[in-house]
């Protein structure tokens, strides 16, 4: 009996390889596909941190039903930090957290602290000020919760789950992270803003 050997083929679909057979990518072209991903990964961080300083804003601004009730908005009457900071109750700074809930300066400083650090992550121009700016509100943010604590004034447990690194300290690392690597220039406008006149006169701007 004859033995035919007749030839696999394979029918699946292939993507085509843009290198010759058995050659290894060059160490330049490595290098370049190595800082292409790294500026998309942090071009993608920056696009949902401002998001989340964005969505902060609109809902206390408007009440859309999340953390900020329907009709217990900013423009209802609403006092963005009279609940925050009003509700804290631990920390050294305790008593004046509770004097500065509901005041219109707080409110306003903070609104428009959200506003702009997500507008400028957004866009991708003046990080510098961005993560100045969220790294104070993080901060402030910080000392309000008083993560350390494991009591609260009135004695009960604080449930805090760390005494140190929390959300607040990460969104801090990643403003700074974000405006450290120029992350503006990748699906933003950081090219376009960092050639503009004042701006290249005032490198602080960027």
């Amino acid at each position: 009996m004859a033995v035919h050997e007749h030839t696999h083929r394979h029918t699946g679909f292939r993507f085509p390889s843009l290198r010759r057979a058995g050659t290894a990518p060059a160490a330049g072209e490595t290098t370049a596909t190595a800082t292409a991903t790294r500026a998309y990964v942090f071009a993608g961080l920056r696009l949902l941190t401002g998001f989340v300083f964005l969505w902060a804003f609109l809902d206390k601004t408007f009440g859309l039903g999340y953390a900020t009730g329907s009709g217990k908005g900013w423009i209802d009457g609403g006092s963005p930090t009279k609940g925050f900071l009003g509700g804290v109750a631990a920390g050294p700074m305790e008593s004046t957290f509770h004097a500065w809930a509901g005041a219109a300066w707080a409110d306003w400083l903070f609104m428009l602290g959200l506003l702009g650090i997500g507008l400028a992550l957004v866009s991708g121009i003046a990080l510098r000020l961005a993560a100045i700016a969220g790294t104070a509100m993080m901060a402030l943010m910080w000392i309000a919760e008083w993560p350390p604590a494991k009591h609260l004034s009135d004695g009960s447990a604080s449930m805090s789950t760390n005494p140190f690194a929390d959300y607040h300290l990460i969104y801090a690392i990643v403003l700074i992270a974000l405006a450290v690597a120029g992350a503006g220039a990748t699906w933003g406008l950081g090219k376009a803003w960092a050639r503009l006149p004042f701006v290249s006169r005032n490198r602080w701007l960027l």
